[in-house]
């Protein structure tokens, strides 16, 4: 994908800057690949996408996903899908689509670095370690929440790729949320109950 320009409301890893304050049930507009698009990311979409109507739905996004080494759970592509477009209409159009297709090489990068061992999993030191490198500093007891609950084996306290960029997702996502109320990095926010119910609520029910 050299020469892809991500466009300017993306930041690093492709998620929507925050600040946007869309409503996470509002609709999703359609919208139009970015010039410089690689022909196989259009023609993916296109081919996903089998009634012409410019999106495409969580479970044609999963398949295109699995064909390129992408294989997720129906929540991480929720999560993901949530991540690219603010809304929980589990649709995406062609700007989002390509912002997210290119995040995940980067994401795979993180994951491949991290995974010391080359097990081919991330243990709860690898986890840390990621996430502090990515800005989000979590506390032992969170961390070992994030294990727990992320760690589907149940027994191997360690995340694969899949669990991997679904814990990421949710904190950063969260966090991003946070700081978007925090008062001058106090470490305190100030919601009201029916914003922080939108800030939380669609990342359980994704």
């Amino acid at each position: 994908m050299a020469g892809m320009v991500l466009p300017p409301n993306a930041n690093p890893f492709g998620y929507i800057l925050p600040g946007s304050n869309v409503n996470p049930f509002s609709s999703l507009l359609p919208s139009s690949f970015p010039p410089g698009t690689p022909q196989h990311i259009i023609e993916a979409f296109r081919y996903s996408d089998k009634d012409g109507n410019g999106f495409i739905d969580d479970k044609e996004l999963k398949a295109v996903l699995s064909t390129c080494d992408h294989g997720f759970s129906l929540r991480t592509i929720h999560l993901l899908m949530y991540s690219f477009t603010s809304t929980n209409t589990r649709v995406i159009g062609p700007r989002e689509f390509v912002q997210l297709f290119t995040s995940l090489q980067q994401w795979r990068d993180v994951f491949e670095r991290n995974d010391k061992d080359r097990n081919g999993k991330i243990d709860s030191y690898e986890l840390q370690q990621t996430l502090q490198t990515l800005g989000y500093p979590v506390p032992p007891t969170v961390l070992n929440l994030l294990v727990l609950k992320f760690d589907k084996s149940g027994r191997n306290y360690a995340l694969s790729y899949d669990n991997f960029i679904e814990c990421c997702i949710v904190v950063k996502g969260l966090s991003d949320k946070f700081k978007e109320k925090e008062n001058v990095g106090s470490g305190f926010a100030t919601f009201t109950y029916e914003s922080f119910l939108l800030s939380v609520l669609p990342f359980v029910v994704a």
